[in-house]
């Protein structure tokens, strides 16, 4: 499975569509003079939207280490943020690509740092197969997804048309941003994640008619659920409360006929049962109408 993200540079505009998308990479810096100067604005686009969001470098010839700190200098990073050299200038070589990674790595130990390059420099150019934490291949083959290489990919930018467009190895969001922030946790979503319920809604209420195919946020999932537990904790506990009391007078009433005559013990008891397990399904009854 696979999850649909576009890059974005200054040529694109700062609120650019995210419909249908789930992560976007933006260029920062190129060399070290360089800054897009829509990349604060793109991020912001990125970010309302609730997606999965990286930052490329651009790097030329020259010295590595003062282009990644360039590079690093310009970004305030959250947890989550992808960090990409854009290796595409044939006066790079395969060692200062090595170095530049390596240096980001150790520099941001906390987010992972990937490798964009073409096909043609992924096996005429690099000599060490070294891409970081992930190799994203661009290849226009017409085959999203299905980069003709051997070597493990993360990311196929498959087409430039209307604008870069690639496909990532992950289940769903969750799942790259689960990745992406080195998470343990599988289904480590965002609170501005967009839940889609079209896919369990007719299982989860099979009787209920009304409802429509959409989305919501998981703040409005949970805060929902945080709502009706509370709703039914409430019911619960008074419920209880009543069995509680309920109780206490049929041991009174137990005690004041066993010792005066009248019914016996067992019949007693027996009629406190049942009145307990009326109890027990009125409050069976009373969680259902809550649902």
């Amino acid at each position: 499975m696979t999850v649909k993200g576009i890059d974005v540079s200054s040529y694109q505009s700062e609120r650019y569509s995210t419909k249908g998308l789930d992560f976007v990479i933006i260029k920062i810096t190129e060399g070290t003079t360089y800054t897009n100067p829509k990349w604060v604005a793109q991020r912001k686009t990125a970010r309302d939207a609730g997606l999965v969001t990286g930052f490329y470098h651009f790097v030329r010839p020259g010295s590595m280490t003062a282009q990644a700190d360039y590079f690093l200098s310009k970004i305030n990073l959250v947890a989550g943020d992808m960090l990409v050299l854009d290796w595409e200038d044939p006066g790079v070589s395969n060692a200062s690509k090595d170095k530049w990674i390596k240096y980001v790595q150790k520099k941001r130990p906390g987010h992972k740092v990937l490798l964009y390059c073409n096909r043609d420099y992924w096996l005429n150019r690099d000599s060490t197969s070294f891409a970081g934490d992930g190799l994203w291949i661009a290849q226009y083959n017409g085959k999203p997804g299905k980069p003709s290489i051997k070597a493990p990919w993360l990311i196929h930018q498959y087409t430039s048309t209307p604008v870069d467009t690639n496909l990532a190895r992950f289940s769903s969001r969750a799942a790259m941003r689960t990745w992406a922030t080195g998470s343990t946790q599988e289904d480590d979503m965002q609170l501005n994640d967009q839940v889609k319920i079209a896919d369990w809604v007719s299982e989860a209420f099979p009787k209920q008619t009304g409802l429509q195919d959409g989305q919501i946020s998981v703040q409005t999932a949970l805060g929902s659920g945080y709502g009706y537990a509370h709703i039914a904790a409430d019911n619960s506990t008074k419920i209880l409360a009543q069995l509680g009391a309920q109780q206490a007078t049929i041991d009174k009433l137990v005690d004041a006929i066993g010792s005066g005559g009248g019914l016996t013990a067992a019949e007693i008891k027996a009629a406190a049962e049942a009145g307990a397990q009326a109890a027990l399904d009125r409050l069976g009854d009373a969680l259902v109408e809550e649902d």
